[in-house]
C-alpha cells in the first residue's frame, strides 16, 4: 500500500479537515482516506460506472426525454 504525503496545506483547510475528522472521531489520515475515496474514482470504480450507464441506455425510458413528464409524476404520486 502506498503514503501520501501533502505539503502546503492552507490552514483553513486543514483545521476545517481535523474538525471533521474530530466530530466523527477519527484520525485526520482516515478522514483524508475517505474523502480519497469518496470523490476520486478508482478504474475499477469507472468500469462500474460505464457499465451501469450502458445498461440504463439499453432500456429507453417509455417517456420522452430522459425524465417522466410532470403529469407522469403526479399520477404516481396519487397513485400512492
Amino acid at each position: 500500500m502506498a503514503t501520501l504525503y501533502v505539503e502546503n496545506v492552507p490552514d483553513d483547510l486543514y483545521e476545517a479537515l481535523r474538525e471533521q475528522a474530530r466530530r466523527k472521531r477519527s484520525s485526520i489520515s482516515a478522514e483524508v482516506l475517505e474523502l480519497l475515496e469518496q470523490f476520486v474514482p478508482t478504474e475499477r470504480e469507472l468500469r462500474t460506472r460505464r457499465d451501469a450507464i450502458r445498461r440504463l441506455r439499453a432500456h429507453p425510458s417509455p417517456s420522452p426525454g430522459p425524465f417522466p413528464s410532470t403529469e407522469e409524476m403526479q399520477r404516481e404520486d396519487r397513485e400512492m
